[in-house]
């Protein structure tokens, strides 16, 4: 008689072994090895090669997404566009930074607008989603609940969906990115989504991922062999039924969506809320899109009847203010939206070790720039405590800000305020150089617009908006000279 032969598998990490361990040698997770079960080890070892010949690639058509809005402007500038059917789509995020309110308050845009939406909730009761649906304005007949996490059972919700009276149809069904852009405002809203599709539905939330379980599989629910099968047949259903669906998944305490890797991998666009859940400040991020750019960012204000998309949204890290010491103006780019921000800095004498400490800054390169003071400058900051904050809680990711960084704690050290009216643009390299950066007409228009007339650059531009004078400073000593 053959030796059954037993597979076990990691909770954490999905290592796999064939005997059991304490200790899983991958991730180093005690009392993580559960065995598999014989459908589990199927699923593993199946051959998925498609039975298909290759082609040339010049004779692969094209495949060109359309894009129906979410009726929330910022979320369509995040997504490229708007939302793509057939897409699998992760959001993440802190816990009470907004991720089920936006979802919702899209669902019921889109019910009120003519569209089926199921919203599946594995955490939330009816009765709660309910209520929390009409403080949001989000009430409509086109929008169905569902509180199960069985996927079996979620799976014939989507495909036997209940029929409603559809209005209607246009001819016009589908638009493509520029239009989606441009001329949003000017189709009509009762006739712009219309689509016959295989599934009344037209988008599905998941709320959350680790949650749901798939009845065949032994582990508990959010564990790796879970969150694999459910994500893969989510997929294949948002595939073969042409619906969008979003997946809402928790974190982990260093930030990453819990559970496997393979979930970001899976998903056609990962998306992360960035704020403290006790502001009103919230930023969407995109680190994986398949359907457009990851460079652009979403702005959002949470307000009493929700998320909202933030109306002049560059402004809201900025307001007009008077000379204060510490303190400089500098702009970034975020994708295409130029962001005029304020820097802060704070030297102060240290009693022990002195500590450099920064919010919304990296770190590291904080340090690189305070050596750099102490070499060039010959600032004795290694006897100061320093702290660096960005206002409105944003965070930078571009160097374009190094040159305000460096005059904010000078401003500080010297205990001298800097005129209110000068911003400062420009990369501080190792050896002192201060280099141009990118697109600098649009960070100058956009500072015109708050009405600065001076600003420290590498390079003057060929031609500067009507207002501003620019000044060059093209090595790191010179920052003294113009402050």
């Amino acid at each position: 008689m053959a030796k059954k032969s037993a597979l076990f598998e990691c909770q954490h990490c999905g290592y796999t072994t064939a005997k059991w361990l304490g200790k899983c040698p991958e991730c180093n997770s005690w009392d993580s090895l559960l065995e598999l079960t014989d459908t589990q080890k199927q699923i593993l070892r199946q051959d998925s090669t498609p039975e298909s010949t290759p082609c040339a690639i010049t004779q692969v058509a094209i495949d060109e997404h359309s894009f129906f809005s979410s009726y929330q402007e910022e979320l369509d500038i995040v997504l490229g566009g708007g939302i793509v059917p057939g897409g699998l789509y992760l959001i993440g995020g802190n816990p009470g930074v907004g991720k089920s309110t936006l979802l919702l308050k899209v669902a019921g845009s889109l019910a009120q607008n003519g569209q089926s939406v199921l919203y599946v909730s594995g955490e939330e009761s009816a009765g709660q989603i309910r209520l929390r649906a009409q403080r949001l304005g989000a009430l409509s007949e086109r929008l169905f609940l569902l509180n199960e996490i069985n996927l079996s059972i979620i799976k014939h919700a989507i495909v036997n969906a209940p029929q409603v009276d559809s209005p209607k149809v246009d001819s016009r069904v589908d638009w493509d990115f520029q239009s989606t852009r441009n001329d949003d405002k000017k189709v009509d809203s009762r006739t712009r989504d219309k689509k016959v599709d295989s599934t009344p539905y037209r988008l599905c939330i998941i709320d959350s991922i680790q949650t749901i379980y798939a009845p065949e599989i032994s582990s508990a629910p959010g564990s790796v062999s879970q969150v694999r099968e459910i994500t893969f047949e989510l997929m294949r259903l948002a595939k073969e039924q042409n619906i969008a669906i979003m997946i809402i998944g928790h974190i982990t305490k260093d930030g990453s969506i819990a559970g496997p890797r393979i979930l970001e991998h899976m998903v056609d666009c990962v998306l992360y809320f960035e704020g403290d859940p006790s502001k009103e400040l919230r930023i969407l991020r995109g680190f994986k899109n398949r359907f457009g750019t990851t460079s652009e960012i979403g702005i959002f204000e949470m307000s009493q009847d929700g998320l909202n998309s933030a109306k002049n949204a560059s402004k809201l890290f900025f307001q007009k203010r008077v000379s204060t010491i510490g303190s400089a103006v500098s702009v970034v780019l975020e994708g295409s939206r130029a962001l005029v921000i304020e820097i802060q800095a704070l030297v102060s004498e240290s009693y022990g070790n002195p500590r450099r400490q920064s919010t919304g800054f990296e770190l590291n390169r904080l340090n690189m720039l305070l050596a750099l003071l102490e070499r060039k400058l010959e600032l004795p900051l290694g006897r100061y405590d320093v702290f660096i904050n960005i206002t409105g809680g944003i965070k930078i990711s571009e160097p374009s800000a190094d040159l305000c960084v460096l005059a904010c704690i000078i401003s500080s050290f010297r205990n001298r305020a800097l005129n209110a009216s000068t911003a400062f643009i420009g990369e501080v390299s190792l050896v002192g150089d201060i280099r141009e950066v990118s697109n600098i007409d649009i960070r100058l228009k956009e500072l015109a617009s708050y009405g600065f007339d001076k600003v420290i650059v590498a390079k003057k531009p060929k031609a500067a908006p009507s207002g501003i004078k620019c000044f060059e400073a093209d090595e790191v000593s010179k920052i003294l000279e113009w402050m």
